[in-house]
Parts: structure tokens; C-alpha cells; sequence
């Protein structure tokens, strides 16, 4: 599995931005979960949201609910991560993950890591 993460950029407090995660495998019957997870400066990475490949289940990170959304499009393979009334300590850099689904808000949950993408939220 490899996973390429982009959309990222300097946007303003309130702004949106939609980060997407192209996902390649080499089998198929892709059915892991897959997540977002962002490392502030200073900060530890943390869980922002996930989504079960297979029936769109999702998960997110308090801090997030409701301006967050993750999705993805089986057909494109491609994990989007929806960004609305962003704020300073959303500021990151964003990695998505794939991971076989037991532990969806952990780093040790995901085998496999994009590059990451970095989100500025100027205000």
C-alpha cells in the first residue's frame, strides 16, 4: 500500500481546504480503514478522523466534529479530508494512514503512512 497525501497551503481563520490521499495497493479486496492524523510544532502526531474503506464508517477527533469530513471514492481510490472554519491550532502537517481497523484513533493502529502535507492557518 502506498499512500500520497496533497492539498495542503496557508489559508486564513475560517477558511476551508480539502486534503486528498491517493491510495495505491497491489492486491485487491482493499478493506482497511483509513485515517487522517496531523503533528502540530511542538506537538505529538494525533488522530483527526477515519473512515472504514469498505462501509464508509467514520470516526473523528473531538476537536474536529463538525467542521471536519472525511470520505472516499472507491472508484478514484482516493481519501478526502474536508476542511471547513479552520483555525490556528488546526495549523499541521496532515498525514494519512492506512491501518487494518482495530485501533482507528491510534498512531500504532496504521501500517502504512503517506508524506504528509503541510496545513498553515494564519490569522
Amino acid at each position: 500500500v502506498q499512500l500520497q497525501a496533497f492539498g495542503g497551503g496557508q489559508v486564513q481563520v475560517g477558511d476551508s481546504l480539502t486534503l486528498s490521499c491517493a491510495v495505491s495497493i497491489g492486491r485487491r479486496g482493499f478493506k482497511y480503514a483509513m485515517g487522517w492524523f496531523r503533528r502540530a510544532p511542538g506537538k505529538e502526531r494525533e488522530f483527526v478522523a477515519a473512515i472504514m474503506w469498505d462501509d464508509g464508517g467514520t470516526t473523528y477527533e473531538d476537536s474536529v466534529k463538525g467542521r471536519f469530513t472525511i470520505s472516499r471514492d472507491k472508484v478514484q481510490r482516493t481519501v478526502f479530508l474536508q476542511m471547513n472554519s479552520l483555525k490556528p491550532e488546526d495549523t499541521a502537517i496532515y498525514y494519512c494512514a492506512a491501518g487494518p481497523g482495530f485501533r482507528l484513533t491510534d498512531v500504532p493502529g496504521y501500517n502504512y503512512w503517506g508524506q504528509g502535507t503541510l496545513v498553515t492557518v494564519s490569522s
